[in-house]
């Protein structure tokens, strides 16, 4: 049987594969019926790649069933979540994830218990005072960066999913799951088309030490320079963040064609720290984000930036950790999740 593509959906409803995209990977801007039409009409075509099912008597969000689904546990068991940022805010890209990933694991018969490690945690290499591993069925980290307590935790004998981690610039890895949104692609398109418009003085801000999304994105941006054979100037390259932005870029004797920032929030820090030494965005500088926060649509100027489709990251989450747990003997997998670049006014384009 011919296998389904996202084209075919499209031209059977007689809309664009843009449209189709978007509802699969739950993207903003469809409406709600608009979307259901089109996850009904993948389902009809048996779709394999994501297959949903409208949950009609529920929340009305759709949700994926695997082509091959798993067998729910037989018992209910507890999942985890280390992280060393318990508040996270509403606008940080795993929250509307984590939303998802509890509501299917719900489904699944599990809990998701969140555990903040603290500095003294990290320290010592000690658990969270309320986990009792005894309790717990597998653990899921979230902005947990340090590399010995990672170690640590992948040494429990629990199956373990880091989302983000520790960076790999040594060149080692964790033995354990992992879990990425695609750092590369989208900065590499922005480097490029910057650099078709003849912007070639493009630095980048932020510590690409601090996880390895980061690193990516820098190494992203490095590498698109240097494979286009533009060399990277080193004083636009900035590895700090927040206040401490405002003296690297008093003492900068110009300012480049284009900042990339690590993420949105340096983006909008990197735009204050502008407008006090008088600069302004785009005219001054363009400026580039990574996340999709949504005060990066309603700012001024919007905030081009990378956006995460958080709801396909809890569902690959989901069966990262329900195979892990089935099969414990797996070889580990590093799996990265499509993110898509959004261009608005902070680029001019």
């Amino acid at each position: 049987m011919k296998k389904v593509t996202i084209q075919d959906i499209a031209d059977a409803l007689g809309i664009s594969r843009n449209t189709v995209s978007k509802a699969i990977n739950n993207s903003d801007g469809l409406a709600d019926a608009t979307r259901e039409k089109i996850l009904q009409k993948a389902v009809e075509m048996g779709y394999k790649q994501f297959s949903y099912v409208a949950s009609l008597s529920g929340s009305g969000i759709p949700r994926p069933v695997s082509a091959d689904p798993l067998e729910p546990p037989a018992a209910s068991g507890e999942i985890a979540l280390f992280t060393t940022n318990l508040s996270m805010q509403s606008n940080h890209f795993a929250v509307p994830m984590l939303d998802r990933f509890k509501q299917e694991l719900a489904l699944l018969g599990y809990t998701l218990n969140m555990y903040k490690v603290d500095s003294e945690n990290l320290e010592r290499h000690t658990l969270p005072a309320a986990f009792d591993i005894d309790q717990a069925s597998a653990i899921m980290c979230i902005e947990v960066f340090d590399w010995a307590y990672s170690e640590m935790v992948c040494g429990l004998g629990l199956p373990v999913l880091f989302v983000d981690g520790p960076n790999k610039r040594s060149g080692d890895s964790l033995p354990a799951d992992q879990l990425y949104m695609d750092s590369t692609t989208g900065i590499t398109k922005l480097v490029n088309e910057m650099l078709r418009r003849g912007k070639r003085r493009i630095g980048f801000i932020g510590d690409y030490e601090h996880c390895q999304s980061f690193f990516e994105r820098y190494t992203a941006f490095r590498s698109a320079m240097t494979l286009a054979g533009v060399p990277v100037d080193e004083r636009f390259c900035l590895k700090v963040t927040g206040p401490d932005l405002d003296a690297p870029l008093a003492v900068l004797p110009e300012l480049p064609d284009l900042f990339l920032c690590a993420n949105d929030f340096i983006a909008m820090d990197t735009m204050q720290s502008l407008r006090k030494l008088g600069k302004s965005v785009p005219g001054d500088v363009l400026l580039c984000g990574f996340d999709d926060a949504p005060e990066s649509r309603i700012m001024t100027p919007a905030l081009t930036t990378v956006h995460i489709h958080t709801q396909i990251m809890a569902f690959t989450a989901i069966h990262l950790l329900q195979t892990r747990m089935k099969e414990p003997s797996l070889d580990y997998r590093t799996v990265y999740t499509a993110t898509e670049l959004i261009c608005r006014d902070s680029t001019k384009c």
